[in-house]
């Protein structure tokens, strides 16, 4: 299993934070190869991924920890994936988004093709960084 973690610092609340990244509906906007998301109850979820040439329906479910501050996320169907979003308060006005993604480099590859090791790592990270910034200009923007 590999992770990677990431974090940034957005000026808007928690709260604000929390009710935007619990809409899966947002996620499209900054997650990058999600296409399409559409939440089936009970934490639930469909998302239509595409990664490098291919394009796959992946079931997800999420669950809440830390009073709605954590939000954690693993795959049912499709490459074994688990992640999650942590906000912590910094002040009254501004909260730290931390990501994590745990993934099995093999899984990802059998499941959308491309290259193993290295190349696969870089494959993810960037679209991770990018992003938490483009999710914290969502945010900054009044994004809802």
């Amino acid at each position: 299993m590999s992770t990677l973690e990431e974090h940034a610092d957005i000026g808007v609340r928690a709260d604000r934070a929390r009710d935007f990244l619990h809409r899966v509906e947002n996620h499209p906007g900054f997650l990058t190869g999600v296409r399409e998301a559409h939440t089936g109850g009970g934490g639930r979820a469909r998302l239509g991924v595409t990664a490098g040439d291919r394009t796959r329906e992946v079931d997800a479910e999420t669950t809440d920890h830390d009073q709605g501050r954590t939000m954690e996320g693993q795959t049912t169907s499709g490459p074994g994936l688990a992640g999650s979003f942590t906000l912590q308060p910094v002040d009254a006005r501004h909260t730290r988004l931390s990501t994590r993604l745990e993934y099995d480099p093999a899984a990802v590859r059998d499941a959308f093709g491309g290259p193993g090791g290295f190349a696969q790592a870089i494959a993810l990270e960037r679209p991770a960084h990018s992003g938490l910034e483009q999710c914290r200009r969502l945010l900054e923007q009044g994004a809802r």
